[in-house]
């Protein structure tokens, strides 16, 4: 199984890609709070078949932080919910939604992470993971070739 991953993408990049979405395996969007040294971000991701919590594998949206003031945690899970619903599970500076509603298209990944970045005030970077596009497929979606970084096999 080929996996490709690409990294760097901004939210307005998003908007020009039409990949197959039965192909994303995950995705995830750091949202990084200026100035980047200080090393406050959000970090709101999904895994196709679901993100491992303790010896179950929770299927929906997830979160985690760094440097956040723990006032605001609960501001960004209320939004979260309020967009894709889910029941919140914490297990140390991540939080599951677990059976959330599952995104997969450029356009609804690149819309959350333009939301998050006004709401939150910070600047979202964009990373997508998928398996089995061949070359031309991925020619075909509009993914950036200098953005690819190839996983080995």
């Amino acid at each position: 199984m080929a996996r490709s991953r690409y990294w760097k993408i901004t939210s307005d990049e998003m908007d020009g890609f039409a990949y197959d979405e039965s192909k994303l395996l995950n995705w995830e969007i750091k949202c990084i709070r200026e100035p980047e040294e200080k090393a406050i971000f959000i970090g709101v991701f999904m895994f196709k078949h679901g993100t491992a919590y303790d010896y179950e594998s929770v299927k929906g949206i997830c979160f985690y932080y760094n440097n956040i003031e723990k006032e605001e945690i609960p501001k960004i899970t209320s939004f979260l919910q309020e967009k894709y619903n889910g029941k919140q599970i914490e297990k140390g500076d991540r939080i599951f939604l677990k059976g959330s509603k599952e995104i997969y298209s450029s356009k609804d990944i690149g819309d959350l992470a333009k939301e998050m970045e006004s709401k939150f005030n910070t600047k979202a970077v964009i990373s997508l993971e998928f398996e089995d596009l061949t070359t031309e497929q991925l020619k075909e979606s509009g993914l950036p070739e200098a953005k690819l970084l190839p996983i080995p096999t």
